[in-house]
């Protein structure tokens, strides 16, 4: 029985495996593009790590991207702590804040609490002006009797009762994505993301859950009424807004940035564009990826534009396959989110 050649030629093709690594599709939309080169406001950049980068070269980028100011969470200790704020108190004047971060190693070594609060007060007088607290509290750092840390431990309170007392914001970096707390197989939608990183997931017995965790988040909000922390990453509440405006009702002093999370945000531009309009103060600019001109110009196309179905700024790996939509903010909420909220957060001592 004679073959049909297309059949054929289609048969042959549907054999065809490519890796998913090296899926790549081109979009055939065509639909309305703005680059915005200049953004509708100054910036401040809140959340940045550019500790060993060369100073000089991000200035330039800042200078292209019209970003006045950028705060560099260092994540150096110890000695290395000590030449990282040598070489920002010789930085650019006026274009950079020291944040750093809380080493909970004391605890390990069954020191002092009292000495996490004396270390952030002698950070504060060498030239600090604010705190991190990274997900490790609560995730992975544990104390001298081998128990895991939580963020909410008392022996934590007199750190955060410190900076209050100094004056000094603290950004806690508490829980991850959702998809990271779920199993790494074909239904989680950020597999390649953690493919690449598997160190990044934190599903099963060994870890807590991830509203375990924004539960102690919660706690510490309100157990320090008078210290102004500053949630990273929307919080960890970057896919469900909802979540997130109930804890900004419930806490005065808690912000979030946006940093690393324009994967989600531009995918709900209708929810997400509802959530920056109803706390256009509470809602800080922050990038945390390396500082380039193309980055940031995504940031500001999601921000400003009603452009369709683009690129999210990211790392390497990426977060999913999905693209963007931008979000069309006002001027006025604009003004504010680009930089005149990070002036409360930006102390000087």
């Amino acid at each position: 029985m004679p073959t049909d050649p297309f059949l054929e030629m289609v048969a042959k093709k549907a054999q065809v495996k490519l890796p998913l690594g090296e899926f790549d599709p081109v979009s055939c939309l065509r639909v309305p593009e703005h680059e915005i080169t200049w953004p509708a406001a100054p910036v401040i950049d809140m959340h940045c790590h550019v500790d060993g980068l060369d100073l000089e070269a991000v200035v330039k980028v800042m200078d292209a991207c019209r970003i006045e100011h950028m705060v560099n969470i260092s994540l150096a200790k110890g000695g290395e702590l000590d030449a990282i704020m040598r070489k920002f108190a010789a930085a650019p004047a006026g274009r950079f804040t020291l944040f750093v971060l809380l080493d909970p190693a004391p605890l390990a070594r069954n020191q002092p609490a009292g000495r996490l609060a004396e270390e952030l007060e002698r950070r504060v007088e060498q030239g600090a002006r604010g705190l991190k607290v990274w997900k490790d509290v609560g995730l992975t750092a544990r104390d001298s009797a081998g128990q895991l840390l939580r963020l909410d431990d008392e022996r934590f309170a007199a750190v955060f009762e410190k900076a209050a007392e100094i004056g000094i914001p603290v950004m806690l970096h508490t829980a991850d994505p959702a998809a990271f707390f779920q199993p790494i197989d074909a239904r989680n939608e950020r597999y390649e993301e953690l493919a690449a990183h598997p160190d990044w997931g934190f599903h099963g017995a060994a870890f807590p859950s991830k509203a375990a965790l924004l539960e102690q988040r919660d706690r510490v909000l309100a157990n320090h009424p008078r210290t102004a922390f500053l949630g990273a990453h929307v919080g960890s509440m970057e896919e469900d807004l909802e979540k997130a405006s109930h804890t900004l009702e419930r806490f005065p002093n808690f912000s979030v940035d946006i940093s690393a999370r324009a994967a989600e945000l531009g995918r709900q531009p209708r929810t997400a564009r509802g959530f920056f309009l109803r706390y256009p103060e509470r809602i800080l600019f922050g990038s945390d990826l390396i500082p380039e001109i193309s980055m940031y110009r995504l940031y500001y196309r999601m921000l400003e534009t009603a452009d369709e179905y683009f690129p999210y700024p990211t790392h390497e790996s990426g977060q999913g396959r999905w693209r963007i939509y931008g979000l069309e903010l006002p001027v006025e909420t604009l003004r504010k989110v680009y930089s005149e909220n990070a002036q409360k957060f930006l102390v000087k001592i």
